[in-house]
């Protein structure tokens, strides 16, 4: 975990941001972050409230899914199909070739809210919460994760 920062105002609420880095490969490499969000709640001794997760990127997202093999690759297989690589305008101005990257990146979103209550995120029993690198090589991620509650 990184560094944290904490306030805390007169009602007893406070905000504390941390951080979550890892390696990804890109190409909808699909990583399940789950657990290090439960480890920053569970560290930050807040009771209840709410973590958002966000992506300062243009090429990842966050969003919840069962994460199993199946669900990995038809989650992969419906970006591949529905948004392929290929000759985008980005191309024109960047020399990357990764508009499909951006393009699925922003149908996801950058970011993921969840509540916590005693310390735990309320996930469904099969649900987590993953991030997906859509970008064509590989990234050092972060991640801010922002707690607010009490």
């Amino acid at each position: 975990m990184g560094i944290r920062a904490r306030r805390q105002d007169k009602v007893g609420t406070r905000v504390i941001t941390d951080t979550i880095r890892f390696k990804s490969q890109g190409n909808c490499d699909v990583v399940n972050v789950s657990e290090q969000i439960a480890r920053a709640v569970e560290g930050s001794g807040l009771s209840d409230g709410i973590v958002t997760v966000f992506y300062a990127g243009a090429t990842g997202a966050l969003t919840t899914t069962e994460f199993e093999p199946g669900c990995i690759e038809d989650l992969r297989n419906w970006f591949k199909k529905n948004v392929p690589e290929g000759n985008y305008a980005h191309h024109r101005y960047h020399n990357d070739g990764n508009g499909h990257s951006h393009l699925r990146a922003s149908l996801v979103g950058p970011s993921i809210s969840v509540p916590f209550i005693k310390g735990t995120p309320i996930l469904g029993t099969w649900q987590s919460i993953v991030f997906i690198c859509f970008d064509n090589r590989p990234h050092n991620v972060e991640l801010i994760v922002q707690l607010v509650g009490e």
